[in-house]
């Protein structure tokens, strides 16, 4: 019993060593924490302790950052795992093929950008029934005449 209770606590990270080991900072981590990414527990103590699955959660996290993806949908795509044990490599392959779809378009989105960009920016007409970057096909003019926030997502 000892032996398995010593284990127990050892699998656990406090909010240093999770910080340390993820090169996160304890803020962002707090930060993740309120977002509900990420999830710990307050020992006898009152400190916090976080699972050690925690370190791919953040990982994903990150990479998915650095991605463009906003949190929102991060969040949503790791409120599908498990909060009480480590994910399945068949639960994590389920958030990518969420992903894939739309970081696919991504891609394509900005490999017009790079491919169209000179033209955009040295044309300087300012036109939005023109420009197939900011207003490809002349979608605003659905909404008909007028200026107008427009944003083709």
């Amino acid at each position: 019993m000892e032996k398995r209770r010593k284990h127990e606590i050892h699998k656990q990270l406090s909010v240093g060593e999770v910080a340390q080991r993820s090169g996160v900072a304890v803020s962002a981590l707090r930060f993740y924490e309120t977002r509900g990414l990420i999830h710990s527990w307050r020992n006898a103590g009152n400190q916090r302790r976080y699972a050690r699955d925690v370190l791919r959660r953040v990982a994903v996290i990150k990479i998915a950052q650095r991605l463009g993806i906003p949190l929102a949908e991060i969040h949503d795509a790791l409120s599908v795992l498990p909060e009480k044990r480590a994910p399945s490599a068949k639960e994590w392959h389920q958030i990518s093929d969420r992903w894939r779809e739309d970081l696919d378009e991504r891609i394509d989105k900005l490999t017009k950008l790079r491919d169209q960009l000179d033209g955009c920016i040295g044309c300087g007409c300012l036109s939005l029934n023109t420009c197939p970057l900011r207003n490809p096909d002349d979608i605003a003019s659905e909404d008909g005449p007028g200026p107008r926030m427009f944003d083709p997502q």
